[in-house]
């Protein structure tokens, strides 16, 4: 927005590179590239400044990413396998709201994920360096989008070492050391900004190992295990599809789990009758597996919007598994195993079945409820009351606000963030430094979250400290929220 109406960029840590009349952002966090904003520019230029053309780019994204879930599956198990993943995929309610939302441009790793596995079976079947080239790039591209990415590429690389021990009759690649620079180039080209980055903030390099042992919300890195349970059991709600509560309830599907464990299971076995060839059921389990075991470390939490990256995943498993079992053999014969395929047919229009009644009852109560916490449709009618206020100085004091207040007001509000981002319990030693030129200021207005929905706290309170020492008073103006009438942002005024 601010490129296209061309405003002062707010750029993370103040670093960015000009190209044009553009100062373009470098990054937009330590640990996430600012490909969102590039990728959202051309769709906000030709829709206008304005939700619905934003919700453009990550609803496209979704569709490409379920597109090339389709074709992976296609390539490893056939058309069955195609068609029972793409619709696993297509009602999930994970998939489809995660997708309709961007999920913090996680989304865009699972783009790119899917797109390097393709590229890389490709290249592993037919060893063309343009497949490696594709492959190198879309690696970087995902590194680039969220540093998370890295759980994919280090999942992929063992899966190919592992493959590579297992067959070591397949000839390796005699590749010209120009073939491997020009893949070297197709990797660090997404990642000049990200280097860029490093060389003149450090930003990404200190926020990893400042973070090593203990993460900035409060996360043992050093727990492997009981973190470890925590993404298991993520999985395992991920299946169900209940942790979406902020849409208005919860619905969860009981039996996910369950095929997805007996699907997997009955192709293994079925698979177990042609020793010759593996199951390409396992290639899915086995990344998903290796992705768990790398997000026991996070920098931030143990969010399971991280798993947003490895969410085809578990699509593909299903389909591959239904795919097999039709086509699964019983041993010494030719003929097809009817039970088995129709078992496998019967438990993806189950699991699918479900999915699917449980999307359209989160549409129903999304369309009543307008969402909770920080997904409320409250920020709307927030930011259209201060639009209409007189002008002068607008301060956040919590996170979340920000960025929608600028957006929804085209660039006409400019908050400020003064809460600090030090500490989450409690008021910086900055924070009334920060604050103290505003107190004496007409029509100074300042936005908080009600109490049960702050994440950084104390701030109020030493706001209202700060403006009794001067002979004021902190009064609250007005109250905004949920389409129920439960408050979720207030807005103070000082008076004397």
């Amino acid at each position: 927005m601010q490129l296209l109406l061309h405003q002062p960029v707010t750029a993370f840590r103040d670093a960015t590179v000009q190209i044009g009349p553009w100062r373009l952002p470098l990054m937009v966090q330590d640990y996430i590239g600012s490909l969102n904003v590039l990728l959202a520019v051309p769709f906000l230029a030709i829709g206008g400044i304005n939700p619905s053309a934003l919700r453009w780019l990550p609803l496209l994204t979704g569709a490409a990413t379920l597109a090339l879930a389709w074709r992976l599956a296609w390539r490893l198990g056939g058309p069955v396998a195609a068609s029972a993943t793409a619709l696993l995929l297509a009602v999930n309610p994970s998939f489809i709201f995660w997708s309709r939302q961007g999920i913090f441009v996680t989304n865009l790793t699972a783009l790119f994920f899917l797109a390097s596995l393709l590229t890389g079976l490709r290249w592993w079947e037919e060893r063309r360096p343009r497949d490696l080239w594709l492959t190198a790039l879309a690696w970087g591209l995902g590194l680039y989008a969220k540093l998370l990415f890295g759980w994919a590429i280090g999942a992929m690389l063992i899966v190919a070492a592992g493959a590579t021990l297992l067959d070591r009759s397949r000839p390796r690649p005699a590749y010209s050391w120009r073939t491997w620079l020009i893949a070297a180039a197709c990797f660090l080209l997404p990642l000049l900004p990200l280097i860029a980055f490093n060389l003149t903030t450090g930003g990404t390099l200190a926020s990893i190992l400042g973070n090593l042992g203990q993460s900035y919300y409060g996360v043992n890195n050093l727990a492997y295990w009981p973190n470890l349970l925590v993404r298991l059991g993520e999985l395992w709600t991920l299946l169900r599809g209940d942790h979406l509560w902020y849409l208005g309830e919860s619905y969860a599907n009981s039996y996910a789990p369950w095929l997805a464990i007996g699907l997997v299971g009955l192709a293994v076995l079925a698979g177990t009758s042609r020793p010759h060839k593996m199951p390409a059921v396992l290639l899915p389990l086995l990344l998903l597996a290796l992705i768990t075991l790398q997000s026991a470390f996070t920098v931030s939490d143990l969010f399971i919007t991280h798993f947003a990256l490895a969410l085809p995943l578990v699509a593909l498993g299903g389909g591959l598994a239904a795919g097999a079992l039709w086509l699964a053999r019983p041993f010494r014969s030719t003929a097809p195993n009817v039970a088995l395929a129709l078992l496998g047919l019967l438990s993806i229009l189950t699991w699918a079945g479900v999915d699917a009644r449980n999307t359209f009852l989160y549409h129903q109560i999304l369309t009543r409820s307008g969402g909770y916490s920080s997904h409320s449709d409250g920020i709307y009618r927030l930011a259209a009351y201060l639009a209409a206020q007189p002008s002068g100085a607008l301060l956040v004091l919590d996170w979340g606000m920000d960025a929608q207040l600028q957006f929804l007001s085209d660039g006409r509000l400019n908050p400020i963030e003064v809460f600090g981002y030090a500490s989450i319990n409690q008021p910086d030693p900055g924070f009334a430094a920060r604050v103290a030129p505003f107190l004496a200021e007409p029509h100074s207005l300042f936005v908080a979250h009600v109490p049960n929905e702050t994440v950084f706290k104390g701030r109020v309170a030493a706001l209202a400290a700060l403006a009794r020492a001067q002979g004021e008073n902190l009064r609250e103006q007005g109250r905004f929220g949920l389409r129920s009438g439960q408050p979720l942002f207030i807005v103070y005024t000082l008076s004397k």
